[in-house]
């Protein structure tokens, strides 16, 4: 265990007849990013989640630099100096960095603020992170945010860190920023445990990658002697195509047309401002942009879900706004928008693959009796061609993975045969394999003369897959650009408002992008 951080050993965790982890060992050493890799399903975050102290082993050992623990609670894993930084920020909009920090520390209440800002200050220099103490959560950007999490566990005495999907709202830019700040960390002497699906920034990033499948360990491998190709080889067992095709269509006509579409929220606030753009028949229509800049308000505005204020959107000559959802579908325009919260706006938790089927189908019958069948058969299609793991088509939804209940969400859009399919996030938390097997699908549709909207968080697929992008920062469109025509780096400045390009006929001249933001 010599130069171990962290030291796992024979880990074996079940829930009920589930085996998520068997016989598991991971190695972390000091001063090391460490990928973690593997399936939906393949049991990284239940590992994590007991390194973590949310979970304790049925069975196995964790060593601590050198020292055997036991952890009851999450408290005990913040005492061994283990911080996890979530995808989703657990902070108080209202409160500044340093009242962040400090919420819920003994002796909270009777701390030097001037003492508290200096130390805040010194380790923000120490580590490249660049916090202003006083600064309110709800003025910063997404980058800062994750930025100031990152501080928060390090003050707390953290020099082991998990970060769990932390580039899936970032931009290039402030990607890149979180990469120098996690070098950094390493230098420190901190241990790093990074755990993604994007290969290309395992292959920037980390020093040795450790490979999960089916609950166990494959294999630990240095980054100098892998490639993606191989790594995706490991995750699956078998050889992974990692090619995105962009399917060339004939020139079609305009499927939907927005016009200027405006919506508030409901505090007032204008969420979209004078959106403007068409879609073609046959084309994959990107849309970029950090997170809550309005991609959610667009597609659920689009699908009748969201009020809008003014604008119009146009399908088949005929303005569908003030519709209802069913009456959209029928149109057919479909959406398989995929929330954060899925199983509490997309899927019914407690209810089967079977029955969330039957809640797209059954107003399709006749007769006042469902018709189960179809849905079986429907259901057993929507499993084998996104290899949903589990036990079978009455088996309750809240009981799969994150990532299978993202397909039975996402399986059962896809199956509506629309004319226009927006589809937000759809490969979110999905592992490689998935994820190349939904773009397929959606090459597929563009193929049948479907617009499809594709509302997406990784720049690089969204430069391969798609025909053109569409930026949005702040509710409004700053560019609609040829994606064969545009670099990453310049679609993550458009992203932040630094870049205005709405004819998409080249970029203006901008400032530094760190000058500006869509908060």
């Amino acid at each position: 265990m010599e130069n171990n951080y962290i030291s796992m050993k024979n880990i074996n965790k079940s829930f009920g007849k589930v085996v998520a982890n068997k016989n598991i060992n991971l190695a972390v050493r000091k001063g090391e990013i460490h990928a973690l890799l593997g399936e939906n399903g393949a049991g990284k975050s239940t590992l994590m989640n007991m390194l973590s102290g949310v979970y304790t082993p049925d069975s196995g050992s964790i060593f601590i630099k050198d020292r055997e623990v036991k952890f009851a609670a999450p408290k005990d894993a913040i005492k061994a100096g283990i911080g996890m930084i979530y995808q989703h920020f657990k902070l108080i909009d209202v409160l500044t960095s340093k009242e962040n920090i400090i919420l819920g520390q003994k002796n909270s209440f009777f701390l030097n603020e001037k003492t508290l800002s200096d130390k805040i200050r010194e380790m923000s220099v120490r580590f490249g992170l660049g916090i202003d103490p006083d600064k309110k959560v709800y003025n910063m950007s997404v980058g800062e945010k994750q930025t100031l999490e990152i501080l928060k566990v390090l003050y707390r005495g953290a020099d082991i860190l998990i970060l769990d999907e932390p580039t899936a709202v970032l931009t290039p830019q402030e990607t890149e920023k979180l990469f120098k700040i996690m070098k950094k960390m390493k230098e420190e002497g901190c241990a790093v445990i990074f755990i993604t699906h994007k290969m290309n920034e395992v292959m920037e990033v980390a020093d040795r990658i450790t490979v999960l499948r089916k609950g166990e360990t494959v294999t630990t491998v240095d980054k100098a002697s892998t490639n993606p190709k191989h790594l995706a080889e490991l995750m699956m067992g078998c050889p992974v195509d990692l090619s995105i095709r962009r399917i060339e269509t004939e020139k079609r006509k305009v499927a939907m047309e927005v016009r200027s579409l405006s919506a508030f929220n409901a505090e007032g606030v204008k969420v979209l401002k004078d959106i403007s753009f068409n879609i073609y028949s046959g084309e994959i229509l990107g849309v970029a942009g950090i997170a809550n800049s309005g991609q959610k308000e667009l597609c659920e505005s689009i699908a009748g879900l969201y009020p809008v204020k003014q604008g119009q959107v146009i399908f088949e000559g005929e303005n569908i706004i003030g519709k209802s959802p069913y009456e959209i579908i029928a149109r057919g325009i479909s959406m398989s928008f995929i929330p954060e919260d899925r199983l509490g706006m997309g899927l019914v938790a407690s209810m089967d693959i079977v029955d969330n089927v039957v809640l797209k189908l059954y107003q399709r019958q006749k007769g006042i009796f469902i018709n189960r069948k179809p849905a079986e058969q429907k259901s057993l299609e929507i499993i084998e061609r996104l290899s949903i793991q589990t036990p079978g088509i009455k088996h309750p939804v809240r009981k799969l993975s994150g990532g299978n209940i993202q397909k039975v969400l996402l399986g059962r859009e896809l199956d509506s045969k629309p004319q226009v399919l927006i589809t937000a996030y759809p490969v979110r938390g999905l592992d490689v394999n998935s994820c190349y097997t939904i773009y397929d699908i959606l090459n597929e549709e563009k193929q049948k003369g479907v617009a499809v909207l594709y509302i997406g968080e990784d720049l690089d697929v969204l430069l391969e897959l798609c025909d053109r992008i569409m930026v949005i920062c702040a509710g409004e469109i700053t560019g609609i650009v040829d994606a064969r025509g545009i670099t990453k780096e310049e679609i993550g400045l458009m992203m932040v408002g630094a870049v205005n390009s709405i004819k998409g006929e080249g970029l203006s001249k901008y400032d530094n992008a760190n000058d500006y933001s869509c908060n």
